[in-house]
């Protein structure tokens, strides 16, 4: 085989990796009961049936993937890392309870906090076989400091690609909104700071690590001239949008009562639909709201455990599908979705799907493209990642299942999905291990968990709960 350079002359570094099964989920949904996967820097070289070719040059590493599958990387598309510090509380309460309940708390968070809590969660998204992450961070107390940057450094040091959701909000308690004044800016305050963030942070070339999304958090929270100028700074710039859409019938109602309209047409009167879009949850969606989202290629992110554990509802997922809605998933926050777990919501999607429109509703190899695939869709990096096709980033999972949890499904496929919760062997990021046997290979797991105690514990003095 001729040898490929990279772009100084040096020799091209491959990694080899056999003898597993492989889930591609490419546009065929192409699968190969054993084959090989063949990494050079940080693409893929090739990815079919059988051993990798003889003879291949700079080989600086085999893989035997006997007993694991291999899929793309998950694609994690809402979160807030933030809540990563109040898990366990308001246990029992609906979207707009809980939010009253923990928005004085999460309003006395600071960047070491943050810092603490994006490790938290990125640590277990990571260890879980996510390779691409989102966080969607919308309080910016007073005085916090960089609270965007310190996810930033989080999700760099763990070595994830990130997408940065420069949330906002600007309509406090004063003005009718859910948290206290000094969590919020004013609507000029957010735009520059969102836009300070798309110039600083922002990388829109091919395999890149960071991008910077527009991200006013949602209806309730946000004034109309916020979301319409930040739809405008988004386009103007270059970037993508996303907000909370169609959550809860509470939402609904309160967009009928204030602008005389539900959600989804009061997204599109601001000019919040498009295929530059996507809005987490979208639960209480009718035929007209799909018809729209499908019309207009406006994506959504999918947080089937956060909406049960809200009781938020079961969004129609198969109907958007079905009229060629980009759906991704979401973990949302982990004061929502106490384990942050994306790998989880794969099975979880599945069943409240088919518990909402029965055992056809949604299929395992549909749930494994929600999850790597669609999620690349709503974030618009299909070019780059989200299935193993020659030529794409080198973001991939080796699924341990010969285990006793996995050893008697034959389907490998439906032994990720339906099974209990799969180990990760291996996870590469642009070809570079960031999970090894189980563990992470950049981060102390240990570190983190002491860390992340303190911080919810100084969080909790402060805020009057401890």
């Amino acid at each position: 085989m001729t040898e490929t350079h990279t772009e100084s002359g040096a020799p091209v570094e491959r990694v080899v990796i056999e003898n597993c099964a492989i889930a591609t989920v490419d546009a065929a949904g192409t699968e190969h009961t054993s084959g090989h996967i063949v990494v050079a820097g940080n693409v893929i070289e090739s990815v079919a049936a059988g051993p990798a070719p003889a003879g291949l040059a700079g080989v600086t590493r085999r893989i035997d993937g006997t007993g694991h599958l291999a899929t793309p990387g998950l694609v994690n598309t809402h979160h807030h890392f933030y809540q990563w510090l109040t898990r366990g509380l308001a246990q029992n309460s609906n979207l707009f309870d809980w939010l009253v309940e923990l928005y004085p708390t999460w309003a006395r968070i600071d960047e070491p906090m943050v810092y603490a809590a994006a490790a938290g969660s990125l640590g277990v998204l990571v260890r879980g076989g996510v390779t691409t992450a989102m966080d969607h961070h919308y309080v910016f107390p007073r005085g916090a400091g960089d609270l965007l940057g310190a996810e930033i450094r989080a999700a760099a040091e763990l070595g994830v690609r990130f997408t940065a959701a420069r949330g906002s909000m600007d309509r406090g308690k004063s003005d009718g909104g859910l948290p206290p004044d000094f969590a919020v800016e004013s609507t000029e305050e957010a735009l520059l700071a969102t836009e300070q963030a798309i110039d600083t942070h922002h990388d829109a070339s091919f395999g890149s690590m960071l991008q910077i999304a527009a991200a006013p958090c949602s209806p309730f929270s946000v004034s109309t001239e916020l979301m319409r100028e930040a739809a405008v700074l988004a386009r103007r710039k270059g970037v993508r949008l996303h907000t909370h859409g169609s959550e809860t019938v509470e939402e609904e109602k309160f967009c009928h009562e204030l602008f005389g309209m539900g959600p989804t047409d009061y997204f599109e009167s601001t000019g919040w639909l498009g295929d530059d879009v996507w809005m987490a949850h979208c639960v209480h969606m009718n035929d007209s709201d799909i018809a729209a989202f499908a019309r207009t290629g406006t994506g959504v992110a999918h947080c089937p455990s956060s909406n049960a554990r809200l009781a938020a509802g079961i969004a129609r997922v198969p109907d958007m599908l079905a009229a060629r809605v980009p759906v991704g998933l979401g973990v949302d926050g982990t004061a929502s979705n106490e384990s942050g777990e994306l790998h989880t919501e794969l099975r979880n999607a599945l069943l409240i799907n088919r518990l909402g429109g029965g055992e056809k509703a949604l299929d395992a190899r549909q749930a494994l493209r929600l999850g790597t695939y669609g999620g690349a869709q709503v974030l618009g990096r299909t070019a780059e990642i989200g299935s193993l096709e020659p030529g794409k980033l080198a973001d991939l999972v080796l699924w341990k299942l010969d285990g006793i949890g996995h050893a008697s499904i034959a389907d490998p496929v439906a032994a990720l999905v339906f099974g209990a919760a799969a180990p990760v062997t291996l996870s590469l990021v642009g070809g570079v291990p960031v999970v090894e046997n189980g563990s992470l290979t950049r981060a102390d797991e240990d570190g983190i968990a002491r860390l992340t105690r303190t911080e919810a514990r100084r969080l909790a003095e402060i805020a009057g709960l401890a």
